[in-house]
């Protein structure tokens, strides 16, 4: 019918014809067929004569909603950008511009668009009558913090399963809204993104539940887990509460953002990381498949954290599966999120000894350099703090510990205020005690400083350890080793560099082992007993090969090669 359109001549019959391309559109976005959609919905609206608005309002709005849906699907956000400008100027009330605003605001995240996005956010926000602060001062954070703490007094796991429906249209449009000033503040603004998540989770327990409200659950439960508050218990159970909330709602299409969050920054805490790391790759399937892109990606990008800094698999099938990604990133548009993978990327290619440039599969003319200074330029917090995570990470691994020094200061320049810690920022924190534990071992002018940092890591790290044995408890035996090094007991020392290989080992995290059997092999250097260090330096050889990082085999091969003649044939 389509291919006929031109010899339609009455008005009723391109309505006619446009309504049935509504039709077919609405069903090619329920099937995930976006691009098809997008194609029936262009030509429903190709036939509507230029007084739509005012003969067939409802379904001239219908096809202007559905369009901009599927063009933030398929990523055209400039076609998109031209698009909302009709609705805008023609629906008869702000609430018939809600669905618009909403996939534009969508699209401008996408693009990294964060402080004009979060701007329409909080104005959108307060005509719905939620009020957001747009600077948060300490006694603002403090009372906000008392006033969600009030909201859930008494109320248990099943209290909050209990709660009603959410039915109030301005409540569920702030949920909306509310949930993409979430994602903005996390990037752009991390200060504001507890105070978004409190409301959320207000508005939940004032008005009833809605879908977003699982999200909302699971955002507190990562606050909870969160400096300073560090409450794992109770973090986990809104986790849970968010996930049985999902199931009793039904609503499968909230997994992506469910997941990101309990799966990427709570469970970790109880969880052993290996057992987080699937859920992520569902979470994308099913973002996928409903169309949330954003979050689709968000999981992706989770997946390669935690593969890379928490669970150490092989880099080499690793580097295929980020090539993928990345191609399903570019497909949809999401640039922010592509910047994210491509550090990522890069990480990988520098520990498997690749002098490589991993941005340029997105764009030529982009290197880590260049992504840094715009995103520093532009305030994109998150981009500039996993770039200097990345480097100091980097800088470590090879033994260049003066640039790790220097990236472990720069960091502290883009301390994460936001609702949870991303598996690179928990491994950073280790590094950071690795890193002065070394320093302090100089005994330069700075070594009381160092040594205080490595310090407050180990109490830190023994917290944590107590919360999850699994995940953390070879990395706080390391560091203990490390810190009977520089306090030159010799007994703990070897004591706690064996405790944590076995515990690298038992647990799976080849890297790690890799490590500990490296930094034995330096102490032991250290007190000429070589045939033992070499020994170890081997064995950081077999896990550094098991794990891809060439560049690190070639580094320790280096150092076996200078030991072996000062060893002693047995």
């Amino acid at each position: 019918m389509n291919r006929g359109s031109r010899l339609l001549e009455s008005s009723d019959q391109k309505i006619e014809l446009a309504r049935l391309n509504l039709r077919a559109g609405e069903k090619a976005i329920l099937s995930s067929a976006f691009h098809s959609a997008s194609k029936y919905l262009q030509k429903g609206l190709s036939l509507l004569a230029i007084d739509s608005w005012e003969t067939h309002y409802t379904l001239t709005l219908q096809l202007y909603d559905a369009i901009s849906e599927a063009l933030f699907v398929t990523g055209d956000f400039v076609k998109l950008s031209d698009l909302i400008e009709e609705p805008l100027r023609h629906a008869r009330c702000f609430e018939d511009k809600l669905n618009i605003y909403n996939n534009y605001v969508r699209s401008l995240i996408a693009s990294g668009n964060y402080e004009e996005c979060l701007d329409m956010c909080i104005s959108i926000l307060l005509q719905l009558g939620e009020i957001i602060p747009t600077e948060v001062t300490e006694d603002i954070y403090a009372n906000e913090v008392a006033e969600v703490k009030k909201s859930l007094e008494g109320k248990n796991r099943e209290d909050l399963l209990c709660l009603p429906t959410m039915l109030d249209a301005s409540k569920l449009a702030a949920m909306q809204f509310l949930n993409h000033a979430l994602t903005l503040s996390f990037v752009f603004k991390p200060i504001l993104n507890p105070i978004v998540v409190f409301r959320m989770v207000e508005i939940s327990i004032q008005h009833g539940v809605c879908n977003l409200s699982a999200f909302a659950f699971a955002c507190y439960g990562g606050w909870l887990v969160s400096f300073p508050t560090y409450d794992f218990d109770g973090g986990y159970t809104m986790g849970l509460v968010a996930n049985d909330l999902m199931k009793m709602l039904n609503a499968t299409e909230i997994i992506p953002r469910l997941y990101s969050m309990v799966y990427g920054f709570i469970n970790i805490w109880k969880e052993p990381f290996q057992a987080c790391l699937g859920k992520h790759v569902e979470a994308a399937d099913v973002g996928e498949s409903t169309g949330d892109m954003e979050f689709s990606t968000t999981n992706l990008v989770l997946y390669v954290n935690m593969a890379i800094y928490g669970c150490g698999i092989d880099l080499r099938n690793l580097e295929k599966d980020i090539q993928v990604y990345m191609r399903r990133a570019i497909r949809c548009n999401q640039i922010m999120l592509i910047k994210n993978m491509s550090i990522l990327y890069q990480l990988t290619l520098d520990l498997m000894g690749f002098n490589h440039n991993a941005f340029s599969l997105y764009h030529p003319g982009m290197s880590e350099e260049t992504c840094f200074a715009d995103a520093h330029q532009h305030n994109h917090i998150a981009i500039c703090r996993l770039i200097c995570v990345k480097r100091k990470y980097v800088a470590f691994w090879m033994g260049s510990m003066d640039t790790a020094a220097k990236m472990c200061k720069l960091h502290k320049k883009y301390c994460n205020a936001s609702s949870g810690r991303l598996v690179s920022i928990i491994n950073s924190s280790f590094v950071d005690g690795m890193i002065a534990l070394y320093f302090a071992r100089k005994h330069g002018d700075d070594e009381e400083e160092w040594t205080a940092l490595g310090e407050s890591t180990i109490q830190t790290w023994s917290r944590w350890a107590e919360c999850s044995s699994w995940n953390f408890v070879n990395k706080l035996n390391l560091l203990e080793a490390e810190y009977a090094f520089l306090k030159k007991d010799d007994g703990t020392a070897i004591a706690k560099y064996d405790a944590s290989i076995k515990a690298a080992r038992d647990h799976k995290f080849n890297h790690e082992e890799g490590l500990a059997e490296e930094k034995a092999a330096t102490y032991l250097l250290h007190m000429s007993r070589h045939n033992e260090a070499l020994a170890h330096f081997k064995n950081a050889k077999k896990c550094y090969e098991k794990w891809g990082a060439a560049a690190l085999v070639e580094r320790v091969e280096t150092a076996i090669s200078v030991l072996s003649p000062l060893c002693v044939c047995p």
